[in-house]
């Protein structure tokens, strides 16, 4: 297994809309995306920098993702 990238809250708000999730809203620097087949909701931070490989680990389990689902999803 591969070590997780660092990565923007861009990247990550892209990867998730691959894997079915939509934009629901903006509440402060927090983006809710929301997955209709599951009725699933997660919270990205947006702020201008990296966002740290643990906070990306948590949002990947918290969209019920695998590392390496993510990981083909970033491409």
């Amino acid at each position: 297994m591969s070590r997780l990238p660092t990565v923007t809250p861009r990247q990550v708000i892209a990867a998730l809309e691959k894997a079915g999730f939509i934009v629901d809203h903006q509440t402060g620097s927090h983006v809710v995306l929301w997955s209709k087949s599951d009725d699933q909701r997660v919270v990205v931070p947006w702020h201008n920098r990296d966002l740290g490989r643990g906070l990306t680990l948590r949002i990947i389990k918290s969209a019920g993702l695998t590392r390496d689902e993510f990981m083909k999803l970033l491409k």
